[in-house]
């Protein structure tokens, strides 16, 4: 796929993802229906309803691609893909649930087990970020297309996203090497995109959830020019059994 065709079909999900944004809201507004699945994550009804708008249109668009979503069995059993989409229809859904504002929607194209476009909204916020190539990440703001490869930094010191307040001493001694001065926590994909447009400059992860969680916000990441692998500085590829992330650093371009 060239960049031409990975931006028509980024292009052609925005209002989708903006729609489907405002759904989420709204169904949050009037009270959400809350279940725990089998994992013990929960989930509401904002994210199934979520995921039929985003698959939907995603099938119209692209109907020979497999969809993998967090919140659907289709594909999850799957050995070798390849080429397929990863969803998750909301990120932080306990942010969502409980009424806060970090809560993301979701959707990777992965090509040869890589992440050719990437599309994060966080609805509460009023963010829209997507990539389709290297080069080329943007925030939409004000119905403007922003490249967040040409952001600049307003700050000297280096500050990182977290998991947790409170962390532990293998991640706090990447920080140090990497001259991390004070972190803050974040728990969906928006962290992604802070990193990409600069306003956060590093997240380091033991390894955790999956890659639904991640493939979006790497595309955005990547594509603004900053760099993703494990604790080896190994790449990170999609596709992998039970579809589970390694560990992970993530830097963006001021600190490469």
């Amino acid at each position: 796929m060239n960049t031409e065709e990975a931006k028509k079909i980024t292009l052609s999900l925005i209002d989708t993802f903006n729609k489907a944004s405002q759904v989420a809201l709204d169904l949050r507004k009037i009270g959400l229906i809350k279940e725990i699945k089998s994992d013990n994550t929960p989930v509401s009804n904002g994210d199934i309803e979520v995921n039929k708008i985003l698959t939907k249109k995603i099938q119209e668009i692209t109907p020979n691609i497999v969809i993998v979503s967090e919140e659907s069995a289709n594909h999850k059993q799957d050995e070798n893909l390849k080429n397929f989409w990863l969803i998750d229809p909301i990120d932080g859904t306990r942010d969502y649930i409980n009424n806060r504002d970090e809560f993301t929607l979701n959707a990777a194209l992965i090509l040869d087990k890589k992440p050719a476009i990437g599309i994060i909204t966080a609805p509460a916020k009023k963010r829209v970020f997507y990539s389709y190539g290297i080069s080329n990440s943007y925030e939409l703001i004000d119905g403007c297309e922003i490249s967040l490869i040409d952001k600049k930094k307003n700050y000297n010191e280096l500050i990182a996203v977290s998991y947790s307040s409170k962390l532990k001493p293998e991640i706090l001694e990447i920080h140090k090497k990497y001259k991390i001065t004070s972190h803050q926590k974040m728990k969906s994909s928006l962290k992604f995109c802070v990193i990409a447009a600069g306003e956060f400059d590093m997240y380091v992860a033991e390894p955790r959830a999956c890659e639904w969680d991640i493939a979006a916000g790497h595309a955005i990441l990547e594509h603004a020019g900053g760099k993703i692998t494990d604790f080896n500085g190994l790449e990170i590829l999609y596709g992998k059994p039970e579809f589970k992330n390694p560990s992970l650093i993530l830097k963006n371009k001021n600190i490469l």
